[in-house]
């Protein structure tokens, strides 16, 4: 069986923020959503280098492998952004997270650095595919904090890695894919103040991709949207 992804996107700089340092994509068969840090202009220059050098993916043969097609791009960026910052020391500490999903066949591969998240909602329920790259996620590993505590911890943005020209280790990870899939790619703007059972609610009841993803920013918008806030809403047909 042969299956298509067809997705929308959606972005706003939100309520406080002079700036929006998100960036994404959506091609045929890729689909990227980075979270630039560093401060203006370097963050948004960090996420606009990643999307760049991911998007060349969508265009390349299905090698059945993409994870490590999508490993090879990643540091083909990783590469770009450290030579920005050697071309200017203003730039230093720049960097950006990433979460991409790319299909291959009856499977996508979804990939992350950093604590922009991807999630599938199948037969309405909806599963966290990606594991944040933070400091309080990790002490929720550890039986430190609950999730909820997590979400009101005044150091849930510190991120542990990111794409910013240095060492870093993406997680992958495959997914048997099928006809009705959604997935929602998305930055910390959102799921940082929308709680996920508010998320999976709104995947549900908005059939249309285009409203579902307004409404996604809506809400974050409703909720105060410090942050800058960017949504892909990714649907598997066949």
């Amino acid at each position: 069986m042969t299956f298509v992804v067809r997705a929308v996107a959606a972005t706003d700089q939100g309520l406080v923020r002079s700036n929006n340092e998100d960036a994404l994509f959506v091609g045929s068969r890729l689909f990227v959503v980075a979270d630039g840090m560093g401060g203006l202009p370097a963050g948004e220059l960090a996420s606009d280098i990643l999307v760049q050098s991911l998007a060349v993916v969508d265009d390349l043969p299905d090698t059945g492998e993409p994870l490590q097609d999508l490993i090879a791009a990643l540091q083909a960026a990783n590469e770009r952004i450290e030579a920005a910052v050697s071309d200017d020391a203003a730039r230093d500490g720049m960097g950006t997270t990433v979460t991409a999903l790319l299909l291959a066949g009856d499977r996508v591969a979804a990939l992350n650095v950093g604590d922009s998240r991807c999630y599938l909602i199948r037969d309405g329920e909806l599963t966290q595919l990606t594991r944040d790259d933070t400091y309080v996620q990790a002490l929720v590993d550890q039986g430190v904090l609950t999730p909820d505590d997590a979400r009101r911890h005044p150091q849930r943005a510190l991120v542990t890695q990111a794409v910013q020209g240095g060492p870093f280790r993406p997680a992958g990870r495959m997914i048997p894919i099928r006809a009705g899939d959604r997935f929602l790619l998305c930055s910390d703007g959102l799921t940082d103040y929308v709680e996920d059972k508010v998320i999976a609610s709104v995947l549900r009841e908005h059939a249309d991709r285009k409203s579902c993803a307004a409404e996604l920013i809506a809400r974050t918008l409703e909720a105060g949207a410090p942050d800058n806030v960017t949504v892909v809403v990714a649907d598997v047909t066949t």
